[in-house]
């Protein structure tokens, strides 16, 4: 697909597999059965098709390894933290977010650099930033969704790791969004929407590609990460 394209598709992709795709050389590719297929050739016409192997199910775990960000190693429980690193063991089963895609990188290394305080996770996925936020020491962590899946797995993974916080159904463009620091790894046009709504003395952006600037006016841009094409971005009120 045209890059321009692209933040789209993956948002449309994920509102249809939510359990999550897999990048190849050649595009994504999602694992479905032949209903969810019908509704994937709807909404991508193009979209090719290949018989997968037995034991399809256990094959990507062997390109999912951990990440080193800061302090922080974000990876699966069958892999050892490194030594002095402070461990995100995530089990990236039903809900979107590993710690290995740019935006969930880029998002962490920005939130290594500030002053621990309250935190609001819009978006959570399986909940890496806001256990990571919880390792590090924000006080209170709260996570939000609009998936109920991506809830209760954001409360298993933080069980996993030992960290408290809350996990709720929450809606960016609705619900209340106040915390000392509020971060999301959404889409573009969501990001947009939930900057004018945040009450907080930090917000942390990703989810969009590096050709993207959002726009919000009455904030400060204070850093920019970018990563193989994707960006995370950080502000502060006027």
């Amino acid at each position: 697909m045209p890059p321009d394209e692209a933040e789209a598709a993956v948002a449309r992709l994920l509102e249809l597999v939510p359990e999550g795709h897999e990048v190849t050389p050649t595009g994504l590719a999602v694992y479905v059965d032949e209903q969810r297929l019908r509704a994937l050739r709807s909404a991508f016409p193009a979209v090719t098709v290949e018989q997968v192997e037995p034991g399809w199910e256990d094959a990507w775990r062997r390109f999912h390894t951990g990440v080193r960000i800061g302090r922080l190693w974000v990876g699966p429980p069958w892999e050892d933290a490194p030594a002095g690193a402070l461990p995100i063991v995530i089990d990236p089963g039903r809900a979107f977010g590993t710690g290995a895609h740019p935006t969930t990188r880029l998002a962490l290394e920005l939130l290594v650099e500030l002053e621990p305080g309250s935190l609001l996770d819009v978006g959570c996925g399986s909940g890496v930033i806001a256990i990571a936020a919880a390792k590090l020491g924000f006080r209170p962590v709260r996570a939000g969704d609009t998936d109920a899946v991506a809830v209760d797995v954001t409360r298993e993974n933080a069980g996993r790791n030992g960290v408290t916080l809350e996990a709720k159904m929450l809606d960016a463009r609705t619900d209340a969004l106040d915390a000392e620091v509020v971060i999301a790894n959404i889409a573009l046009e969501v990001v947009e929407v939930l900057a004018t709504r945040a009450r907080c003395r930090h917000l942390v952006l990703s989810g969009y590609l590096a050709a993207a600037r959002p726009a919000l006016p009455g904030l400060v841009h204070v850093a920019r990460r970018e990563r193989d094409g994707w960006a995370a971005d950080s502000y502060r009120p006027e």
